[in-house]
Order: C-alpha cells, then sequence, then structure tokens
C-alpha cells in the first residue's frame, strides 16, 4: 500500500497571480489533484467510488505559507492520509522548493457524499483502504474552525458562474480563494499575501443559489462568510503578510 505520495513540477505562469506567485486557488488546485491520484492509487479514487454513487467532498482546510514560490521554480509537493476520525479523513501535505526547504503545508479534513442524496455517508470499507500512517509526523494539526473578528463588515452579493463548478455539480473547494482575493481587492492582493488561511466548508453551494458575501478586513486579518439565505455556506479565515 502506497503510504504517501510525491510529485514534482514547474510553476508555469498560468497559476501565478499579477504578481507572479503561486496563486492562492492554484495552490489549492495542486492540493486536489494530488489527493485524488494518491486515492486512486489506495483504490478509492474518483472513478471506484461513482460506482458507489460517492464522491470525496473538503470539508476544512487550513493552509500555511512561508513563501509563495515564482513562474519557473520547481515545487515537490508530499501528501499523505491519517486514519479517518468518525466521519472524517484527513490528509496533510508539505511543499518544498528546488533545496528541499519547506516553503508551506496544509491540512485537510474529506468526508464522503452521496453524489444522489447530497447526504454524507460513514467511512464504511472506504476506511479499510487508507494506509495506517501513526507511524509518521504530522507538520501540523487538524485543520481549524474559522474565529470570529471584529471589524467593519463591508457586505456584498454573488452568483456562482459556470467556472465556478466542478464535476459534483458544486461549487468546487479552489474557487472559494479566488472569491477570498476577489473581496479583498486589487490593492490590498497587490501589497499583501496569505499567510496563513482557514476555510471551513458548512453547506455546499449549488448552480443558482445566491450568496451574501461578508468581508471584514481588520489590520492584517481578514475574515469572507458566505451565506445562501440564512445557511452559513463557508467561512474563510486567517492572516496577511506585507509582499517583500
Amino acid at each position: 500500500m502506497m503510504k504517501t505520495y510525491t510529485e514534482t513540477f514547474t510553476l508555469r505562469t498560468r497559476d501565478c497571480d499579477l504578481k507572479g506567485t503561486w496563486r492562492l486557488s492554484a495552490v489549492l488546485e495542486a492540493m486536489q489533484e494530488a489527493a485524488g491520484t494518491h486515492s486512486m492509487l489506495l483504490g478509492c479514487g474518483r472513478d471506484e467510488l461513482l460506482k458507489k454513487n460517492i464522491v470525496w467532498v473538503l470539508s476544512r482546510s487550513e493552509l500555511h505559507m512561508d513563501r509563495y514560490p515564482g513562474a519557473g521554480e520547481k515545487i515537490t509537493l508530499h501528501t499523505f492520509p491519517m486514519p479517518n476520525r468518525i466521519c472524517f479523513f484527513p490528509r496533510y501535505y508539505i511543499f518544498t522548493d528546488e533545496r528541499g526547504e519547506m516553503i508551506g503545508k496544509a491540512g485537510t479534513l474529506w468526508l464522503l457524499l452521496d453524489i444522489e442524496t447530497r447526504k454524507m455517508l460513514p467511512p464504511g470499507d472506504i476506511a479499510n483502504l487508507i494506509p495506517d500512517n501513526r507511524d509518521l509526523a504530522v507538520p501540523m494539526n487538524l485543520p481549524a474552525t474559522v474565529g470570529n473578528l471584529q471589524g467593519e463588515e463591508f457586505i456584498s452579493e454573488y452568483t456562482p458562474v459556470y467556472t465556478d463548478l466542478d464535476v459534483n455539480q458544486h461549487v468546487n473547494n479552489t474557487r472559494y480563494a479566488d472569491w477570498l482575493c476577489n473581496t479583498l481587492g486589487i490593492k490590498t492582493m497587490s501589497e499583501n499575501e496569505p499567510e496563513t488561511v482557514i476555510f471551513n466548508y458548512n453547506h455546499e453551494i449549488l448552480p443558482g443559489q445566491k450568496i451574501r458575501l461578508r468581508k471584514i478586513l481588520h489590520g492584517n486579518e481578514y475574515r469572507l462568510t458566505g451565506f445562501v439565505g440564512d445557511t452559513n455556506a463557508f467561512e474563510i479565515g486567517g492572516v496577511l503578510r506585507p509582499r517583500v
């Protein structure tokens, strides 16, 4: 059983922001694809799960970046799962540069979703396909919940468009990162970069649903919450640091 999965790739300009460094949503895309490949190798990838009308969905994610690499740099991504906790499947990531220095780390919590009923499922036999990695050192704690933040609140509305949606027929987890950056704005994101980001995906967002976005930016801390009607669909929080 393949306990860990590693891949190395060269960062392309298509994966970078206006400052030429790794775009936040592209970091999440790399994590998503690596998790998908490793799951496939373990026998619980998308194609296998779809035979049972099941898909993987992300519940929480927490990312810490010491440095955002630029276009042309070679990045190595290491990922591994840990034994499930009740209905949650933890998975960790470590990013290193060409010198082998760690430039970032992340932790995620995944769930199983019935693609027809849209309801969460217990781990069942799929838990038996996850390697016992309790001998491995995790790079961080499990993803946290987004904390409260006091400050002036800015409210806007958004309806997901075609490119926000994925093969699971809902808003893809990586698109929330773009919503965060777009809501913070060009000036803020040109002068700063996310040092830490916590994503709490509380309820899936489906095509046609209108989202009420509530943003707070206080000093170098931020919080973005999305509501569909009275339902808290997601929360994002973290800390910005000045670009160098």
